[in-house]
């Protein structure tokens, strides 16, 4: 991914803000923009975000490139902060939020409090800073209830929960803001991303991480259903190439705002199960063969998901650089090296 990013970015000097910076999806912007020798912000509250993914970044760069580095520790729900953020920026990267369906079911307020108003004053800031660009992580979850595979942006159906509606107010808000105030932006929705520095604690994290902390520490592994709902897996360099992809994207030359950032390939979860262990395995980790445990279906979960990402291809010229296995390789060695 960084040559990628580094050709995109080959003799420019801009600056970015990424919200969400010691997260997940945050921290490898981060990371691939200090590389391509990029000047950085990062915002986060660390509510789900962790300074050690920070620490990381610091390891993985030179001191010159982290020199191009600033972090300020803020909440997005503070409109003073955001602004300050925001000034003097060219591109702004919105990832911070609160994930996870079961969480907005089990607290809406909160996920509202984060994505709608929070994302609100990043736009706001964004508008009085007259950035170039401002891309905000969108979601597959907008698709809610719509049967038709695969999904197709201008097709959507009611939402599942409550995170979904946070996330389908946030086009909204940007629709609006184009329209009423010329601020341009580009969401990208998200299909499962997954790769090094996410996170495999907690009740609410993802499926691939879960698994395969579970995997390494011989621990049990648990189905939501019976394991033939499938999802379109999308490793972390696809989505960092996305955003880069996005920011710089002559938006006259077309007028969608809306992506899928996806691979286009389905998996099951009792295939994903097998994935996992074949990688582990292939870096000579030795666990047991239990089968996985099998439970209820998960309130607010679609049942397959798959993308269409013909109008990233056509529009940003997105073309995605791993497969699932491709990206397991890589993820796995993160986890097996990280989870000793």
């Amino acid at each position: 991914m960084s040559d990628i990013v580094c050709s995109l970015l080959a003799g420019k000097e801009y600056k970015w803000v990424v919200t969400g910076a010691a997260g997940f999806i945050g921290s490898n912007l981060v990371k691939s923009l200090l590389g391509a020798n990029q000047y950085v912000i990062g915002l986060d509250n660390f509510s789900t975000g962790h300074k050690t993914n920070l620490e990381q970044i610091k390891s993985l760069v030179t001191a010159e490139q982290w020199s191009r580095y600033a972090f300020i520790e803020g909440d997005i729900r503070d409109s003073e902060v955001c602004r300050r953020v925001c000034r003097g920026a060219d591109f702004i990267l919105h990832q911070a939020a609160l994930g996870s369906v079961p969480r907005s079911i089990a607290d809406p307020i909160t996920s509202n409090e984060s994505n709608v108003s929070g994302y609100l004053n990043m736009l706001v800031a964004a508008k009085d800073a007259d950035v170039k660009r401002f891309v905000y992580a969108a979601s597959s979850s907008t698709y809610g209830d719509h049967p038709a595979l695969p999904k197709v942006e201008e097709r959507i159906g009611m939402p599942l929960s409550p995170y979904a509606v946070t996330k389908y107010v946030n086009e909204l808000y940007a629709h609006v803001f184009e329209r009423c105030y010329g601020v341009k932006s580009i969401g990208l929705r998200y299909f499962n991303v997954f790769g090094p520095r996410q996170d495999p604690d907690g009740v609410y994290a993802a499926v691939i991480p879960k698994w395969a902390a579970a995997m390494i520490k011989g621990q049990s592994i648990y189905i939501n259903g019976d394991g033939e709902t499938s999802r379109d897996f999308c490793y972390i360099d696809n989505v960092v190439q996305a955003n880069i992809r996005a920011a710089l994207a002559d938006v006259n030359k077309f007028s969608e705002r809306v992506f899928n950032v996806a691979v286009g390939q389905r998996t099951t979860l009792n295939e994903l199960y097998r994935e996992i262990a074949s990688s582990l395995r292939d870096l000579g980790q030795s666990f047991s063969d239990q089968e996985p445990v099998y439970r209820d279906f998960r309130e607010g979960d679609v049942r397959h998901s798959l993308a269409s990402i013909e109008r990233a291809e056509r529009c940003l010229e997105y073309k995605p650089s791993h497969t699932l296995r491709e990206g397991l390789k890589t993820a796995m060695r993160w986890y097996v090296d990280n989870l000793k």
